[in-house]
This record gives structure tokens, C-alpha cells and sequence, in this order.
């Protein structure tokens, strides 16, 4: 059973930084691309980064290009996105999910709010 867990949500000012990671257990993490994704209050999901197998390759929503960071390690079986210069409009429940673009496992999600 495909298991992805999402951690280190929380609440911070705008210009601020948060890494969130994507524990994943239950099939052979390494082998699948993966991707984030969220969704903000009142608005349907949105597609923010995705990642390949091999973490070679990387590709970003506009809207986040230039201020996050997608990563992975196989060897944790864990993937990352790290946040920084954080605007009010990045609020939103963060999820990993498996596929690049598009699949059919997702994470519970980990909250992102960005308030001053």
C-alpha cells in the first residue's frame, strides 16, 4: 500500500522559509517520479512542482519559480520542497503525491500558512 506522509507545515511571516518533507513508504520510491501539489482555501489543486525518478530532473509552476526547491533522497525514501521569500498567497495545504504532472497517490497534506 502506498504510503505518502507530509511534515514541517506551519505558520510563518512573508519573506520567511519552510522546508516540507514527503515520507514515502510501500512501493520502490526511487523508481517513480514524484510531485507537489497544493490547494488553497476556496480554489481547486494546484500543481506546484514535480520531480524525476532519478532527481535530475525539475520543473516548477510559475508561481513558484525562482523561490522553491524541489528535491528527493532515495536513500530516505523522502522528498522535499523547499520554501523560501514566502508570499500570503502560498498559503495553502501541501501535498506530495506520485507522478510528475499527474497520478493517483496523494498524501493527507501538511498546512502552509503565511501571515504576518
Amino acid at each position: 500500500e502506498v504510503q505518502l506522509v507530509e511534515s514541517g507545515g506551519g505558520l510563518v511571516q512573508p519573506g520567511g522559509s519552510l522546508r516540507l518533507a514527503c515520507a514515502a513508504s510501500g512501493f520502490t520510491f526511487s523508481s517513480y517520479n514524484m510531485r507537489w501539489v497544493r490547494q488553497a482555501p476556496g480554489k481547486g489543486l494546484e500543481w506546484v512542482s514535480g520531480i524525476d525518478s532519478g532527481g535530475g530532473i525539475t520543473r516548477y509552476a510559475d508561481s513558484v519559480k525562482g523561490r522553491f526547491t524541489i528535491s528527493r533522497d532515495n536513500a530516505k525514501n523522502t522528498l522535499y520542497l523547499q520554501m523560501n521569500s514566502l508570499k500570503t498567497e502560498d498559503t495553502a495545504v501541501y501535498y506530495c503525491a506520485t507522478g510528475f504532472r499527474t497520478g493517483p497517490d496523494r498524501g493527507q497534506g501538511t498546512q502552509v500558512t503565511v501571515s504576518s
